[in-house]
């Protein structure tokens, strides 16, 4: 089954539109990249603070959206989408969680399972979800977007994250006090065969989350397809824990 066959069937989370083509330029930092909007040049907002380098390069294709109008942003667009080798992927860190706020029930991983609470706070950290079941279990889900795919190998993160480390290091505390936790990374783009830590960029992070699994907390990754209308799931592929000279 093909790609656009299978996303045919399965629930889609639609895009928010207007979407405009454009031409990546520059980024000056994290949030503010330069846009070539043919007869214009603009700043626009861009929504993923990680590295992204293999993505954006002078010349990439990319898609903004017009800010609403009236608003009082700086920023009058939001780099959303990029275009890799023929292949769309959201730069949108956000779009995920929306993704399975709205659309949780078309993934497998999620079957039986209801969003009992969303943004849980515990102690000075928030966990995006809880989920439960009828039989009165609870998990707590942590949700984390993947962009970066290497050799049709998806991994984060592709910056330090010292915030993503403490989310897994509480999930693992959670684990230890007898709770069930998990993470999902959301990979949004369809091209990866399996997923890993990167190892070479956070190695704090990538022993967090091996000792994480280690505890007992559920460790999974989905891949998405996107377009300009929509993001649709596109399956689960294997997580491999492991770094390198283990791989």
């Amino acid at each position: 089954m093909n790609l656009r066959t299978m996303s045919s069937k399965l629930r889609a989370m639609k895009i928010a539109e207007p979407l405009i083509k454009g031409e990546f330029i520059g980024r000056p930092n994290r949030f503010l990249t330069i846009i070539s909007l043919g007869d214009k040049v603009v700043e626009s907002h861009l929504p993923d603070p990680g590295r992204l380098q293999e993505l954006l390069f002078p010349g990439a294709i990319v898609y903004v959206r017009p800010a609403p109008e009236n608003s009082e942003r700086k920023t009058k667009y939001s780099t959303v989408l990029v275009k890799n080798k023929d292949v769309l992927i959201s730069l949108d860190s956000t779009l995920p969680n929306h993704f399975i706020q709205q659309d949780y029930t078309s993934i497998p991983l999620f079957n039986q399972w209801t969003i009992k609470k969303n943004e849980c706070k515990i102690g000075n950290h928030r966990i995006d979800f809880l989920f439960n079941n009828s039989q009165g279990d609870e998990v707590y889900t942590e949700i984390k977007s993947v962009t970066f795919v290497e050799n049709r190998i998806a991994k984060f993160p592709d910056a330090v994250t010292d915030r993503g480390r403490k989310h897994v290091n509480l999930l693992s505390k959670l684990a230890d006090e007898g709770m069930k936790s998990r993470i999902l990374f959301v990979c949004q783009r369809p091209d990866a065969d399996e997923f890993r830590p990167m190892w070479n960029r956070d190695p704090e992070f990538a022993k967090a989350l091996k000792n994480a699994h280690e505890h007992g907390v559920q460790i999974h990754c989905i891949k998405t397809n996107i377009s300009l209308k929509e993001m649709t799931y596109y399956g689960e592929i294997p997580v491999n824990l492991n770094p390198p000279d283990e791989a």
